[in-house]
């Protein structure tokens, strides 16, 4: 149930460290490829609402999903101003994914 968005947060964070290798050299990372990141986490997050709707709402799956919507909102404000965000918060917004990354994936797996 939760294969098809963990497999749209893998892809998404692999073109999120390509994204954050740029930014954390100081320069600006590729446009194009800024949307399909996002598109790619916002796929995740919706295909999490589905167990979530039908009302499978262990509290791994819920604190994951929140993680995730939190790492997602952290840069969405420079994003949508197309400037490029402070190193920390980059870190920040890494880490809070990875985290909920992980909580999804001990679901799976625990």
């Amino acid at each position: 149930m939760l294969t098809l968005p963990l497999l749209s947060f893998t892809v998404a964070a692999a073109l999120g460290l390509y994204l954050a290798s740029h930014i954390l050299r100081g320069r600006f990372p590729p446009w194009s490829l800024s949307p399909v990141h996002a598109f790619l986490g916002l796929v995740g997050l919706a295909l999490l609402l589905t167990p979530m709707l039908e009302g499978w709402t262990p509290t791994r799956l819920l604190v994951g999903a929140g993680l995730l919507s939190t790492a997602a909102l952290v840069l969405a404000v420079f994003h949508l101003r197309k400037k490029m965000p402070p190193k920390g918060l980059v870190l920040l917004h890494a880490s809070t994914a990875v985290s909920g990354f992980l909580t999804l994936l001990s679901q799976v797996f625990i």
